[in-house]
Formats: structure tokens, sequence, C-alpha cells
């Protein structure tokens, strides 16, 4: 993939490939939305390992620039290493650009097998705060303390978002996830923001779950379920138990949104393991490329891309290793731009 130049006409995305298959997936998205007609330009710009290891920085201030100038992003995954090195860069974009809500549609898919059917449900997420505010210090040897910090500004606002995307996209019921009976002042904050936000959608239902029971609520009766409101350390952990429902990380998109920014990425992990074999599956990133498409008006190319997909895993015969098959990234890739 190439800078090309930019064409007035056409919204130009930042591209950020990621780390270990990164590349890989993200390469295969921007292949299949172009082959189905999309009218996007691409601004490739490094992020993580690979710009540590070309320029020293992990977010290069030509990243920053294209994303301040774009507004939109396309980002594989990007490597935390786990209790050292540098702070995690997906919150620090978040939170650099005020990407306030994390909203992933958790579907089942024909063909992908799950251990349920039927699955339909978004989860929004406050993207900002929370345990993820970064507020750490030893109070003493083998003492550490981390900062909880949940505000109204941030929770009145992603529970707007919760009751807007379901006005918008038509669904009956918002169910905001809490801990208040422990955290009565911090989550009991989240839930009276969200009630007030509430009051104002009287034709989309409210309810309210304690996170515990959520969780086992959603692992015995996910289809009950259509959107969740959460704040963004619950919204973490099950955005990912909702992904296992459907098939896992490989087939569910994810983006982060805010009032000026967005940025679509895959939510799975970069996997080292398997970067440069070509076995990578490309959905997950290629289904946050259709959410991108959609939100920048690109709905029949964005729909294009999707009854592709679908075909595709429907068919059964192009599945990559996470799927139960043996199909290459490349293979799957071709197989979709076949079907469009």
């Amino acid at each position: 993939m190439t800078r090309r130049a930019r064409d007035p006409g056409r919204p130009t995305v930042t591209l950020i490939p990621g780390d270990g298959i990164g590349p890989e997936v993200t390469s295969a998205a921007v292949e299949v939305m172009e082959a189905a007609g999309a009218s996007l330009e691409w601004d490739v710009q490094l992020a993580g390992k690979a710009a540590l290891e070309r320029g020293g920085d992990p977010i290069p201030e030509a990243l920053l620039n294209s994303m301040k100038r774009t507004r939109l992003a396309l980002k594989g995954p990007l490597e935390t290493q786990v209790g050292r090195g540098y702070r995690s860069l997906n919150v620090t974009l978040r939170k650099m650009f005020d990407l306030y809500a994390n909203v992933r549609p958790i579907r089942s898919l024909e063909g992908v097998k799950s251990a349920f059917s039927g699955v339909d449900l978004i989860v929004v997420r406050e993207n900002t705060e929370d345990l993820y505010s970064g507020i750490e210090h030893q109070v003493a040897p083998g003492v550490v303390e981390s900062v909880k910090v949940i505000t109204a500004r941030a929770s009145r606002r992603i529970a707007r978002h919760a009751f807007q995307l379901a006005t918008r996209e038509k669904r009956r019921t918002v169910t905001a996830i809490h801990k208040a009976n422990i955290m009565k002042l911090s989550d009991g904050l989240f839930l009276a923001c969200a009630r007030q936000e509430a009051s104002k959608y009287p034709r989309v239902k409210y309810r309210e779950m304690i996170v515990d029971n959520a969780c086992m609520q959603l692992v015995l009766r996910p289809q009950e379920f259509d959107v969740l409101l959460l704040e963004n350390l619950y919204g973490d952990i099950i955005s990912d138990l909702c992904a296992g429902l459907v098939g896992g990380l490989g087939v569910v998109p994810g983006a982060n949104l805010g009032d000026r920014y967005a940025i679509f990425e895959a939510v799975h992990g970069t996997a080292p393991d398997i970067a440069g074999k070509n076995v990578a599956n490309p959905l997950a990133v290629i289904f946050s490329g259709i959410m991108l498409l959609r939100h920048v008006g690109q709905r029949r190319v964005a729909d294009r891309v999707e009854g592709a997909v679908h075909k595709l895993l429907a068919a059964g015969t192009h599945r990559t290793h996470d799927l139960g098959g043996r199909a290459t990234t490349s293979a799957v890739t071709q197989r979709l731009i076949a079907l469009l």
C-alpha cells in the first residue's frame, strides 16, 4: 500500500497497518473495499512497534498530523506490552482524540460455528476514563493503588450516544451494566446519568443489571440483550465475552467515535506467532471497514462488501484456521473480490 495524491472529491482515511498480522489484514480490507467501489484515499502511517523500530516513537508526529487532517482512520492491531514498556497505544489514541464511544456490533453469522444463534446486540462502552485513566501509584512497598475516575460529563455523553444509537438503529432496549451495589459513588454516578438520559428517550426501554449477573445472563440467554451501556473496564471485558458468543474476535468489528474524530479497528491482537504466514483472518478489519464506509455515507458499497462476506461464510469453503478451515488470508481476500 502506498500513499496516493489526494483527490478532494474522496474522503481521506489515515490507514494504520499495525503490528504483527496487522499489515496483512488491513491490506486485505483495503483491497476488498476498493474492489467493491469504495471512494477513499489512503494515507498510510506507522504506529506501535513498527513505528518505534523505524523512528523511535510508537506514536509519530506524522501519524498525529494525519489524524488531525483526516479525522478518520482504519487501524490494524497494535502491540501492547504486558506489565512493562510504553502505555497502551489504543488507550492513548482514544484519549488524545477524545474518542469517547467504543461501539462493537455483535451478531451471529451463518456459517460460523458458535454456541448460540440469533445474537444481535451492540456494546457501547465509555472509552476515556474509569480505571483506564492510568492513575496508579505505590502507597508502600507491596501496596499499589489504581484510581477509578467516573465523571458526570463522560457518563452523560456515553449514555446519550447509546440512546441515540438505539433510536437510529430502531433498537428496543438499552441495558446499563454496573456494580453500584458496591461502588456506590462511582457506579452510582454513572447510573444517575444514564437514568437522566433515558428519561429523554421514552420509546427506548431502559433497564439496569449488575455486571456479574449480566455476564451470567449473557452466556445463558444472549438473545435477550439489545444495546449494552457500560463503563470502560466492564465494557472492555464484556465486549470480548460477547465476541465469544458469535465465533470470536476474528469476526467482530470495532469503532472508536468522538464528536470530531473516528477510528475503526480490528479488536483482536497482533498474533505475532502467525505474522507473515498468510493465515490470519481478515474479516474483523473488513467488518470494521464496512462500519467506516457507512460512517462516511458510502452505504451501498458497505452493503456490497457485507453481502460478499455473508456469502463467503455461508458457503464455508474459505475459512481461516480460527474459524475451522485452512484458507489463507489471500485466498479469503480473492474469494471476496470474486463474490463482489
